[in-house]
């Protein structure tokens, strides 16, 4: 029986499955298969014992992954079960004025690596520029001394290239203060901004009161003169700020008079020697303009910003790009706080950048989960305005979907149990590399009497079936019964399908997942993926880190 027909069982035993919600009737799967390819019909008396061997493989799959390992193996067929279909990536709306290409730009901050926060910005502006064309810019925002890491700077980088953006060039604001320095004396000399030396307490009182501050009246000379001194070392961090001239009446008092520049005595910066610096709000407008962004999209958090810059760009008659603004997007279960990250990996908390609690892009790609996957998920969320929580459950079905035909199946025994199987016959098991595709590789598995086993699957089991072999009935600590090779019967009785390896077979193999360690053994091929993604049967899909004389270590991708 050649691989095309075990193939054709194999994918209608999936859809019997799905469509029923259970393990599959044989006789069904065998009238479908010969109504549907009559052309098999002469081989109706060997197909039972392949489809034995198949069903046992689709049984051995969690239901869960029943539907999406038949819409990428027969997709016809998948939409005639009655379940659900497949969902296709939602389309970004439309921006307004990108007929003729965008420019777009990714702005992070050098304080740490990027995560799964900063990739929704990253691929949702990835998708627009490849959607109409035109240029990416990644701007490296490392105007904030304090916050920038100078390790921070490669990690970026290295992120960036693991997503795969379509970035065409790189700009660093540490290399334009000039440009700031310059277009600062000039918003000063039209009189959009002066110097203000007034205490930060004294200024906060009278902007709460709508009240201008004694600085407000300086000349343009007065102001010049000042600025020049924040340069000349006459001044001391917190003593003086430049202030954009807003509406003091507005009724948000985080418009009112906000600053644009300040005196930073420290740390030193990795790349320039400075102590004026520009803030945000200034260095973004200035570098959105001269660069030619026309489309910004960002967190709705900005929208503030937005308004602030709105003056700036007035002041010096620009046109601001088109802004979309999108909601917050909660992420559950890792830690996103480049400083809390940091405090743990200093404290021992946390092994690292990529350790598996946290939710950097590093770590990500650690457990296996690919950037295509990240992609889909974050684009498919979108730019609506509404807060959403990030679905984990999505990004795994995305990912399972990239890695499963990829990723060839082993047996991994957790809390490895020895029993002597009394009765049971010595065999060799026969296990595909990958379910329905023998052409793919088999795995030989010799059994010669004794087996490790899952102790949580056996402690308190009475019938199981070892997969791919036999049924065994648990008698006490360390043995059990031969209890022949019928599949029926262990369907019946609804026995635990369980992994197992010949005793003293098996490779000491740890798994690394947000729950804790997981220890136990895996086939010795395993040693041989390392940095590749396979799955362990009934268990999930991991990702072989390394492999050394102490054995395999694997970081829990998903199931």
């Amino acid at each position: 029986m050649d691989a095309g027909v075990r193939k054709i069982l194999y994918a209608y035993a999936l859809q019997n499955a799905v469509k029923h919600g259970d393990v599959p009737n044989p006789r069904a799967v065998l009238g479908r298969v010969l109504g549907a390819h009559p052309e098999l019909r002469p081989y109706a008396k060997e197909i039972p014992a392949v489809l034995t061997e198949v069903l046992d493989e689709v049984a051995a799959i969690s239901p869960e992954d029943w539907n999406a390992r038949l819409e990428d193996l027969a997709p016809e067929l998948a939409g005639e079960t009655g379940g659900r279909k497949k969902e296709r990536s939602k389309e970004l709306p439309p921006l307004e004025e990108a007929e003729g290409g965008v420019v777009m730009r990714f702005a992070p901050n050098p304080s740490g690596p990027l995560h799964l926060g900063h990739a929704r910005a990253a691929f949702l502006n990835d998708a627009y520029v490849k959607r109409y064309g035109g240029r990416y810019v990644l701007r490296i925002e490392d105007t904030d001394p304090r916050r920038v890491d100078p390790e921070a700077y490669l990690m970026v980088q290295e992120d960036i290239e693991w997503m795969g953006l379509g970035i065409t060039e790189i700009v660093y604001q540490s290399d334009r203060m000039e440009i700031y320095y310059d277009l600062g004396r000039k918003l000063i000399e039209i009189g959009g901004a002066y110097v203000c030396t007034c205490d930060a307490e004294y200024f906060r009182d009278l902007k709460v009161k709508k009240k201008a501050c004694p600085c407000r009246s300086h000349s343009v000379e007065e102001n010049l003169a000042l600025w020049d001194r924040m340069f000349d070392g006459d001044f001391a961090e917190g003593q003086i700020t430049v202030r954009v001239k807003t509406d003091l009446a507005h009724p948000d008092p985080a418009m009112r008079d906000f600053s644009i520049f300040r005196i930073v005595d420290a740390p030193h910066h990795p790349r320039i020697e400075a102590r004026v610096y520009p803030l945000m709000n200034f260095s973004v407008v200035v570098d959105d303009h001269l660069l030619g962004i026309t489309h910004v999209i960002r967190g709705k958090d900005h929208i503030a910003n937005t308004r602030r810059q709105r003056y700036i760009y007035d002041y010096f008659g620009w046109k601001p790009p088109v802004y979309r603004h999108y909601g917050r997007m909660g992420i559950e279960g890792v830690v996103l706080s480049t400083s809390s990250m940091r405090e743990g990996i200093d404290a021992g908390t946390y092994t690292g950048w990529d350790d598996i609690h946290l939710g950097t892009l590093r770590a990500i790609a650690r457990r296996g989960i690919e950037p295509g996957a990240v992609r889909e998920a974050v684009v498919e969320i979108g730019i609506g305005e509404t807060d959403i929580s990030f679905s984990w459950e999505n990004l795994y079905a995305k990912n399972r979907a990239v890695i499963d035909s990829v990723s060839d199946r082993f047996f991994f025994v957790p809390d490895p149990v020895p029993v002597r199987i009394e009765g049971a016959p010595e065999q060799v098991a026969g296990v595909p590399l990958y379910p329905g595709d023998t052409a793919r590789g088999v795995r030989k598995i010799a059994f010669a009497g004794a087996a490790v086993l899952p102790r949580a699957e056996t402690e308190d089991a009475d019938l199981v079936r070892m997969k791919d072999l036999f049924n065994i009935r648990m008698k006490e600590s360390g043995r059990a019964e031969y209890a022949g090779a019928d599949l029926a019967t262990a369907r019946t009785a609804k026995a635990p399908i369980i992994q197992w390896l010949p005793e003293g077979y098996g490779i000491p193999c740890r798994v690394l997942t947000p729950e804790g360690d997981v220890v136990g053994v895996c086939e010795p091929e395993v040693a041989d993926y390392e940095g590749r993604t396979v799955q362990f049967e009934r268990f999930g899909f991991v990702r072989v880190d390394h492999a050394d004389a102490a054995g395999v270590l694997c970081y829990f991708a998903h199931r």
